[in-house]
């Protein structure tokens, strides 16, 4: 370990003139080191330790550390347009930081969230002096794994973050009027009536992704995904089963290692967005759930940057913390499980009773239907899940007993089923209005009737589309559901505020249409004819 210099100030000029400002961390010692980048939003003294150890951890590894203020934020001039610069500045702040005094030429980048997304654009450019990204909790495909999802607009994540953002950039222009509001309506979110937001921050990108609710060119302009189709480069996921963004990071390495020579390993923990602990919602992971992330990005960078045989392409290179176990597992490549299907069956009472709808191995011949009505006065409220705030696990028996939600029980397992991978909901359904959404939620319930949401996933509905089969893909998991449980679907047509309400006709983004919006009711139909069903992803215990 080196001792550390204090950190140095430090500036350069973008091929259009703008300055942008970082810290320098330098172990205090003779000779050339490799370059560590994270290019942030927040104010560069932060440095992602939310999540990350402190800067100067990593240099005392032997690394020169340079955090930067992205264009428009922090000191660096400019003016911040969401992601629209990082490309061209990524490219220009890499040739920079290689030829800092006492860096070897060799640069490396990490980060999660918007530090994430900084270095997809920078790989942009295939630099040789960037040997490789550790990309965190990222969006490859903007639209479907970040704003939108199964085409609904995840209201309280977007509108959260636009706030964040739309508040510092009031504290930056010293605008004191502005910032006050905006700090009040971070501490009071208005997910009732979001055209607070628009007078207080109207040119925020909040008001343009919820404009473009379909998957257009707006969208693929702004996507790495659309960018990144020639990169080949070792790359490093991380991502949390509980992160919004997990869509994103496995979209990624999917595309990734399907198609590069470079190595790509993905590691995903029991996490929310932050922090990435041991403690998730409700729920206790166990000493094992505690970031590992740190050690292991400098031994990747050892490897990458250094050259050093670290072992690290000896190892499998796919590492999944199983929930329930609660034990890291590693397997050659994401798995690929057997589906395991369990039926939907009713007495037409499955949003009363919870003895009435029921999960089956096999489908009944009995066609059945249950009804779920949803009143926009009193919308089916998220609770954790990987869309809301907070995020994580939280013990849901009381939105299960509510009228309407339907929830489907199996029968306590007789032996442990070790889950890993997507889970999909197929519902037979209809709905009395042009449109309509639909929650799912896979929950396991214990023997003392304590429920805990496990995965979850939700679809926005155009009724003469969706009119049938209606397929929802829920959040990927990884998991043990232990002998003696049950495992329980619960199905809404709200998830709200994670998700923008349905009026009927569309989302419901303003008090205006909130005004408008109807009551709809959806028919869940099962049996033989009608095959809803849920698909297990089922993996073998070793």
């Amino acid at each position: 370990m080196f001792k550390v210099l204090p950190k140095q100030t430090a500036s350069m000029s973008t091929r259009d003139g703008v300055r942008l400002d970082a810290d320098i961390y330098h172990p205090d010692a003779d000779g050339e080191f490799p370059i560590l980048l994270m290019r942030q939003p927040y104010g560069r003294d932060i440095a992602s330790t939310v999540v990350y150890a402190h800067p100067t951890w990593y240099a005392a590894h032997g690394y020169i550390v340079v955090i930067q203020d992205v264009r428009g934020r922090g000191t660096s001039e400019g003016e911040f347009k969401l992601f629209t610069n990082e490309i061209n500045d990524g490219e220009d702040t890499i040739n920079w930081a290689a030829n800092l005094p006492g860096s070897n030429g060799i640069v490396g980048m990490y980060g999660f969230s918007y530090q994430g997304m900084t270095q997809l654009y920078a790989a942009v450019a295939k630099l040789p002096a960037l040997k490789t990204i550790c990309p965190a909790m990222i969006g490859y495909d903007l639209y479907a794994d970040w704003a939108y999802e199964g085409g609904a607009f995840c209201l309280q994540t977007n509108l959260a973050w636009a706030i964040q953002l739309a508040t510092e950039t009031a504290r930056l222009r010293g605008n004191k009027t502005a910032y006050q509001a905006l700090f009040a309506a971070s501490r009071n979110l208005p997910v009732t009536n979001p055209e607070i937001f628009q007078q207080l921050a109207p040119l925020s990108f909040y008001h343009e992704w919820a404009a473009h609710s379909q998957p257009d060119a707006y969208w693929e302009k702004l996507s790495p995904k659309h960018h990144l189709q020639a990169v080949d480069l070792p790359m490093f996921h991380i991502g949390g089963w509980f992160d919004t963004y997990l869509r994103g990071t496995l979209h990624l390495y999917k595309d990734m290692a399907a198609r590069n020579t470079t190595p790509q390993h993905l590691l995903v923990g029991p996490w929310t967005h932050l922090p990435w602990g041991r403690k998730v919602g409700e729920v206790d992971f166990g000493k094992k759930a505690v970031s590992p992330v740190d050690k292991m990005q400098v031994r990747w960078f050892d490897q990458f940057l250094k050259g050093i045989d670290t072992g690290l392409l000896d190892e499998l290179p796919v590492c999944l913390f199983e929930m329930g176990s609660n034990l890291w597992r590693t397997f050659p490549n994401l798995p690929t499980p057997n589906q395991k299907s369990y039926f939907l069956s009713t007495t037409g009472l499955a949003s009363i009773r919870e003895d009435s709808g029921t999960l089956k191995t096999q489908n009944s011949e009995l066609v059945t239907h249950d009804y779920l009505v949803h009143d926009p006065w009193r919308p089916v409220p998220s609770v954790g899940g990987h869309a809301a705030i907070p995020a994580g696990v939280f013990e849901r028996s009381h939105i299960d007993c509510r009228s309407d939600v339907l929830t489907y029980t199996s029968e306590p397992l007789a032996t442990d089923l070790h889950l890993a991978g997507d889970v999909m909901v197929e519902i037979w359904c209809s709905g009395d209005r042009p449109s309509y959404d639909l929650c799912a939620v896979l929950s396991e319930v214990h023997p003392d009737a304590r429920v805990f949401n496990l995965t979850q996933g939700y679809v926005h509905c155009r009724d003469e589309i969706h009119r049938g089969s209606t397929k929802i893909q829920l959040q990927a998991t990884c998991a043990r559901i232990a002998k003696g449980n049950a495992l329980r679907l619960s199905l809404s047509a709200a998830c709200f505020p994670a998700y923008a309400m349905n009026s009927g006709t569309g989302s419901v983004l303003s008090s205006m249409q909130l005004m408008d919006a109807q009551t709809i009711t959806v028919t869940v139909n099962c049996g033989d004819a009608f095959p809803s069903q849920v698909l297990l992803p089922v993996v073998s215990q070793n």
